[in-house]
């Protein structure tokens, strides 16, 4: 009896193990870099199945990088999504629909290296599907693409003013001036141009452009 009561708890510690490992497979991250933090962030947070978005920098040697203070780091997000609602696949050939692939020299009104994109990959998984997904926007698009897939390294999580920054009501200063906020994330995304020019490149297929 005694053995069998163990055999029975051996299982139900193998059943409880295999559905934690479950849940933890279901739960991925993305990184990727396409301008202005704020408009990435404030779009795949809508994303079904995407369950945070947090603004910070990557992709340099810096350490401890901060906004007046990045040098050699992209603008980046870290996406946290269940890839048992959303794939991999599927996030990263909406990020490429969200930006202007076509341009190295930054973004939209944003110029310089920490606005260009990257796509940076944690396993060769991620980096076999970033990878597929480039060629195929370059085939779609009929143009050479310039967001590069990248290693992933140290990800910097930038400062809480940044984060959800399309959603605070605080008087900050932006690079506009000092603007309310409800206000202010619309009047420099729009002003920068980002959905009428990822309308021209992509037209229907823009993933976030209104």
């Amino acid at each position: 009896m005694q053995r069998m009561i163990s055999i029975l708890a051996g299982v139900g510690l193998m059943v409880m193990l295999a559905a934690s490992g479950t849940a933890h497979a279901a739960t991925e991250k993305a990184i990727v870099a396409g301008g202005c933090f704020w408009c990435v962030e404030s779009d795949f947070e809508k994303v079904p199945g995407v369950r945070s978005v947090v603004s910070g920098y990557t992709g340099g040697t810096m350490q401890n990088p901060t906004y007046p203070n990045h040098e050699g780091h992209y603008e980046a997000v870290e996406i946290t999504f269940d890839n048992s609602k959303i794939s991999y696949d599927q996030l990263i050939a909406m990020f490429l629909r969200s930006v202007d692939v076509t341009d190295n020299g930054g973004q939209f009104c944003d110029r310089g290296p920490a606005y260009r994109t990257a796509i940076f990959v944690s396993n060769p998984a991620q980096k076999a599907a970033a990878e597929a997904a480039v060629a195929e926007a370059g085939r779609a698009l009929g143009k050479k693409i310039v967001t590069p897939v990248l290693p992933a390294s140290t990800f910097w999580k930038a400062e809480a003013y940044h984060q959800d920054y399309y959603k605070s009501s605080d008087i900050i200063l932006t690079r506009a001036g000092p603007k309310q906020k409800k206000n202010a994330y619309t009047f420099y995304r729009q002003a920068c141009g980002r959905d009428a020019r990822v309308k021209q490149i992509w037209g229907k297929q823009a993933a976030f452009a209104k």
